[in-house]
C-alpha cells in the first residue's frame, strides 16, 4: 500500500505540473488535489524537489518505454527507416509542449530542465548500448568508440539544437545521427552482412 500511496503523489505532482506549470504548484496543492494531509506527503518525500525528482524519474521512464518501442519495430537493415522514426521520437519524447516541460526550459528552472535532459541523455545511451548497439554489433562493425559516451552527447546535442531552432528539419536532424554514428545514409545494410564499408551503428 506504501508504495501505491506514493506513486499516488507522484501522479498527482505530475498532473499539476502538466496543468499549470512547476512554479504554481506546492505541496499543498499536491496533496489537495488527492485529498490527503501534508504530513502524509513528508512521510514519502522530504520536499517538493524529492516528489520533482521522481516526476521527472516517471518521464524518462515513459520515453524508454517509448524507446523499447522503436527497437521492436526496427526494420533490420533499413537504415531510413530507423532514422525516420528515431527522429519523430525525440521529438514526440523529448519536445512535447506541456506545461511543465514548458516550465522546466524556462529560466527560473535552468538546472532543473538540465538534470531532466541529463537524465534523458544517460538512460538513452545506456538502454541503446545495450540493445540496439549490441545487437547490430553481432552482424556488423562499430565504427564509433566510447559508444555510450557518443550517444549521450548525441542526444544532448540534438535537443539542444532542436531547442533553439525547433524549425529544424527532419532531413538535418537524421544527416546529424548519420553522421554522428558513422551511418552511410540511402544504402540498406541487409542483417547478413558481417561488417562492410557502409555499416555504422
Amino acid at each position: 500500500m506504501s508504495d501505491q500511496r506514493r506513486e499516488e503523489i507522484i501522479e498527482a505532482a505530475r498532473q499539476l505540473y502538466e496543468e499549470q506549470g512547476l512554479s504554481r504548484t506546492s505541496v499543498q496543492s499536491i496533496t489537495d488535489r488527492l485529498g490527503v494531509t501534508r504530513t502524509l506527503f513528508y512521510h514519502y518525500f522530504p520536499d517538493k524537489d524529492a516528489v520533482t525528482s521522481a516526476v521527472l524519474d516517471a518521464y524518462v521512464a515513459d520515453y524508454i518505454e517509448a524507446l523499447e518501442y522503436w527497437n521492436n519495430e526496427r526494420r533490420p537493415g533499413n537504415i531510413e527507416h530507423a532514422l525516420e522514426s528515431v527522429v519523430k521520437l525525440l521529438r514526440l519524447g523529448v519536445f512535447e509542449n506541456d506545461a511543465f516541460r514548458r516550465s522546466l526550459a524556462s529560466e527560473e528552472n535552468a538546472a532543473l530542465y538540465l538534470e531532466f535532459v541529463n537524465r534523458v541523455a544517460d538512460r538513452v545511451a545506456s538502454y541503446m548500448l545495450e540493445t540496439t548497439v549490441r545487437d547490430y554489433g553481432r552482424l556488423h562493425t562499430i565504427k564509433v568508440d566510447h559508444v555510450y559516451e557518443t550517444f549521450y552527447m548525441l542526444v544532448l546535442g540534438i535537443v539542444g539544437y532542436v531547442r533553439h531552432h525547433p524549425e529544424a528539419q527532419d532531413e538535418v536532424l537524421k544527416d546529424l545521427i548519420a553522421q554522428t554514428l558513422h551511418i552511410v545514409r540511402g544504402t540498406e545494410v541487409p542483417p547478413e552482412r558481417t561488417g562492410g564499408e557502409d555499416a555504422g551503428i
